[in-house]
């Protein structure tokens, strides 16, 4: 028994139903394999129990706040319950709002738009982009990079002190980096953040699937998550929190559901009225489906055992650690050392591979789907690479062809719905590719790297 199946078998909780989870895909060696999703932190898979609830709903579909039919009437109690839901889910505080979005990117550029005019942002280099690039008409610090956790909270400290002229300032932050999976110390960030009069919002797009999020407990004033992450692809996201700063903005959108009342003024203008619940930045007919989605994956999520997800992820971030660990070969990214918390999302190198190279192999030769190139962090992977600003390298794969140089890197990810055997199957074929090499040549086509279909197998 290997110590991996020896680890899983300690695990009383089996991974979830998704969608897709008996697809078959075809290898370039010949025959077909079960697909390995591995591309978590991209967009997991959608919960069967999230997919049987919509299709139950879908027959029922109607307009949202729109109508006086049945249809329409449960289509917007099932709407608003969906906002119960998330709010529970999320632990917010009785006075905050729940506004629903397309996604975390979506929700952050919410929040940048409702900002006060005067208000100075302070953004560490290792976010996101979704979380690094929306503040554009605002005053922006960048924080560079920690190297530990203490770090993170001390360089915050100290920028929030220097700031001038004191005023209205708001800190965003991953709760756990889509790079590295590694955790960041939150409750401590958002206590800096108060005690020098500033808001927080928490990026939770990688924390929100892996761990339970509680904005009350963590004490930060805004969470944003997707669906699409949260096993819910349906393209709707949530910003949650504060509602003053929402309230005192123009909506984020003008339209329909936004505005309470329209009235036309005797000099030909229009006088508007906008709501000052969630649905001033909820213009237009809403996603009802996406909606219901979130709602159903986290009462998924909850019913499932948050504790025994938890717990049977971190066995396989063990395992599959363990199993880079063997191959020298192997460099797996990391800011804050190898005995930082994370989640099931892992990045690395490999000597003498091209990160594209080594992705397009797992996929082709061993039915592995995992990501490559920089994920959209561009700043936080070159410093994790070490690379100077104009090395060559890009969000998806770079223009280097198979085994020649670029700035890249490959990410493993799963989570509460992958099963043991993908996981065996990935560390195998790592093992493999470094210790045999690739069994097909491969090309570049369209900045991928793909099989070279008219090459004989190696």
């Amino acid at each position: 028994m290997s110590a991996f199946t020896a680890a899983a078998n300690q695990s009383l909780c089996a991974p979830l139903p998704v969608l897709g989870k008996d697809v078959t895909v075809p290898l370039v060696t010949g025959g077909e394999v079960t697909y390995a999703a591995l591309d978590y932190a991209a967009s997991a898979p959608a919960l069967q129990r999230v997919w049987d609830d919509v299709a139950a709903y879908a027959p029922y579909y109607g307009s949202v706040h729109r109508g006086a039919g049945y249809l329409s009437q449960l289509s917007t109690d099932l709407f608003e319950n969906s906002r119960a839901t998330v709010a529970e889910f999320l632990g917010c505080r009785a006075e905050d709002q729940v506004i629903f979005t397309r996604s975390t990117t979506d929700s952050l550029n919410l929040l940048a738009a409702v900002i006060p005019a005067d208000c100075q942002v302070f953004v560490y280099e290792t976010e996101h982009h979704a979380s690094l690039l929306p503040w554009r008409d605002a005053r922006v610090t960048y924080l560079n990079a920690p190297r530990t956790p203490a770090q993170a909270v001390q360089t915050l400290e100290r920028a929030l002190a220097d700031r001038d002229p004191y005023g209205p300032a708001l800190v965003c932050v991953t709760g756990a980096s889509n790079v590295t999976g590694e955790l960041w110390p939150v409750k401590e960030l958002a206590a800096a953040a108060h005690a020098h009069g500033a808001r927080i919002v928490l990026d939770a797009a990688q924390l929100a699937p892996h761990n339970p999020v509680d904005i009350a407990e963590l004490d930060v004033d805004w969470v944003a998550f997707s669906g699409h992450k949260l096993y819910a692809p349906f393209g709707s996201g949530v910003l949650a929190g504060r509602a003053d700063w929402l309230q005192d903005a123009e909506p984020y959108l003008a339209g329909g559901g936004a505005s309470r009342k329209v009235a036309r003024r005797t000099d030909g203008g229009v006088d508007v009225e906008w709501h000052s619940t969630a649905a001033r930045h909820e213009a237009g007919s809403p996603n009802v489906i996406g909606v219901y989605s979130i709602a159903s994956a986290c009462k998924a999520l909850t019913e499932a055992g948050l504790e025994n997800l938890v717990a049977r992820e971190q066995r396989l971030v063990t395992a599959v650690r363990a199993g880079l660990a063997d191959v020298p070969e192997v460099k797996v990214l990391s800011l804050f050392g190898d005995d930082a918390p994370r989640v099931g999302v892992i990045s690395f190198v490999v000597e003498g591979w091209n990160s594209s190279h080594f992705a397009a192999a797992l996929s082709a030769e061993y039915g592995i789907g995992v990501r490559d190139g920089l994920f959209c962090a561009h700043p936080l992977v070159r410093t994790l690479l070490g690379s100077g600003p104009q090395e060559v390298g890009e969000c998806g794969a770079p223009e280097a062809g198979p085994g020649e140089s670029s700035l890249n890197a490959i990410r493993v990810s799963f989570g509460a719905g992958t099963p043991d055997e993908h996981i065996e199957r990935f560390v195998r074929a790592v093992k493999e590719l470094v210790s045999k090499g690739a069994q097909w040549k491969y090309r570049t086509e369209d900045g991928r790297c793909v099989p070279d279909r008219g090459a004989a197998q190696l």
